[in-house]
């Protein structure tokens, strides 16, 4: 029988005690906000942003709050946990509980810009431009905070680099039904694999006789929407002279079609006519991004630091 890595990463870099410590997952959105930040001063100062540098902060700081965490904790609980909502709508503030939609954030942040583009009489699709262009090193600290934590896992697979996820018996607990650990809950079962130690050698070896082996789409999701996505994003910000408002709807158009073909290695969660819903929501942002490049280039408008031409 072929051996695949059993995933046994702890959520927790650091743990003060039961559920309580510096996750992961956390420590990704700071991340993420600090490289926005920087990346983003970096465009200011080079002309290519119609901010000024030092008004940047400000902005990924109300970005962050109101576009990317209250956009996709939105997005979370009315695209795939409503019915939780409906029942208990104190959920939706539990946002240490996690869930969280990148379709709600990319909306959150479009609805964001437009306010503050408003409200500061600056290029709504010149500061977009930007914002989109600097985001997706955080897709990609995002997904591989998904990886570490065991959760959105990929399908079935026996290509040499899958994995098991212990995680995956909290939705499939009859795995454990018939085995020496059926007496074990779940989240038991995964604390031991996660701590280690004698007992966690029995309960691995059981482990990998009873759990499948999947893709690790994690990691495939954040190549595709973080190392390929940003360098396509950057290439053409610093090196292409395109009108304001093309970069937001290529963001838009290249993310849907990577999230859909990330889609094809990832287990679905939920289904909008016989489509994976993360497939079946990639193609209305298809149809937002071609409507911002469209108007882009019936009214074109450029950004003062943006290259003549091609630089080589």
């Amino acid at each position: 029988m072929q051996h695949f890595y059993l995933h046994r990463l702890s959520p927790f870099l650091v743990q003060f005690s039961q559920g309580v410590g510096i996750r992961w997952y956390g420590l990704a959105y700071v991340l993420s906000f600090l490289l926005a930040y920087r990346l983003f001063r970096s465009l200011c100062e080079r002309r290519l942003a119609p901010l000024a540098p030092e008004s940047v902060s400000d902005f990924i700081t109300w970005a962050a709050l109101f576009g990317v965490l209250l956009g996709g904790r939105l997005g979370f609980v009315l695209l795939y946990d409503f019915e939780r909502l409906v029942h208990d709508p104190a959920s939706l503030f539990r946002v240490w509980e996690g869930g969280m939609a990148s379709h709600g954030g990319i909306l959150g942040l479009v609805a964001f810009t437009f306010y503050y583009s408003r409200r500061h009489k600056v290029s709504w699709t010149g500061i977009g431009d930007s914002l989109v262009t600097v985001a997706p090193p955080g897709l990609f600290l995002v997904r591989m905070a998904n990886f570490i934590n065991g959760e959105l896992y990929g399908r079935f697979s026996t290509v040499p680099w899958a994995v098991q996820f212990p995680t995956e018996l909290r939705e499939h607990p009859e795995l454990l039904e018939q085995g020496q650990f059926s007496q074990m809950a779940p989240e038991q079962v995964v604390a031991v694999v996660r701590r280690g130690g004698p007992d966690g050698a029995a309960v691995e070896a059981y482990l990998r006789e009873i759990l499948p082996s999947r893709h690790p789409s994690q990691i495939y999701e954040a190549l595709l929407e973080g190392v390929v996505l940003f360098t396509c994003l950057w290439f053409m910000r610093t090196r292409l002279r395109v009108p304001r408002g093309v970069l937001t709807g290529t963001f838009f158009i290249l993310y849907a079609l990577l999230r859909i073909l990330g889609e094809q290695f990832r287990e679905p969660e939920d289904f909008n006519f016989g489509l994976p819903r993360g497939v079946f929501l990639s193609f209305f942002l298809i149809i937002i991004g071609i409507a911002f490049v469209s108007a882009a280039f019936r009214r074109p408008e450029y950004e003062q630091g943006s290259p003549a031409k091609l630089q080589s």
